[in-house]
């Protein structure tokens, strides 16, 4: 846990930032809303423990909520791609597990595991905040154009975001 926190106390409240003061005013005809922020639950080490993972998503969640007036919205689908994010680990883990000392990132486990684990994590984030965004099933096929227009996106930047800012 000493490890965990003053490394990524820098970042969640950079990707905060960008995501209150930049991203959530960009907005593309109405379907593409980009979540940035998520790349923080992405990265967090795989030793990362359950209660802390998801405090920490909770956190995020609540910080991004203030800003853009959501109350609990995404506080609560961050918290759910926290709990998911461990059974994605598990699914996609090599063989012989992760490497001690290594990251879920491009740069340890190469583009095709990065893109599938991002991809299912941010997919799960989006789905769950549109849908309790709009709370009713008469606009699914809206909703899911937007779920799948913000996921690409994001999966996109989150991807990009590998190359450019974190590099070893």
């Amino acid at each position: 846990m000493i490890k965990v926190l003053p490394r990524n106390i820098f970042r969640i409240f950079i990707l905060v930032l960008f995501q209150v003061f930049i991203l959530n005013n960009l907005q593309f005809s109405g379907f593409v809303n980009p979540y940035m922020y998520v790349l923080f639950i992405l990265l967090l080490p795989f030793e990362t423990p359950g209660w802390l993972l998801l405090s920490l998503a909770f956190v995020l969640g609540i910080s991004i909520d203030v800003f853009a007036n959501t109350p609990g919205l995404h506080a609560s689908a961050t918290v759910l791609m926290a709990f998911l994010r461990p059974l994605v680990l598990d699914y996609f883990a090599p063989r012989d597990g992760y490497m001690p000392g290594t990251f879920p990132r491009v740069y340890y486990y190469g583009i095709g595991w990065f893109f599938q684990y991002a991809a299912i994590l941010i997919f799960a984030h989006h789905f769950f905040l549109f849908y309790i965004e709009v709370f009713r099933l008469s606009d699914f096929f809206i909703t899911f154009r937007r779920v799948f227009f913000s996921g690409i996106f994001t999966l996109f930047l989150v991807v990009i975001s590998q190359f450019f800012i974190f590099r070893k």
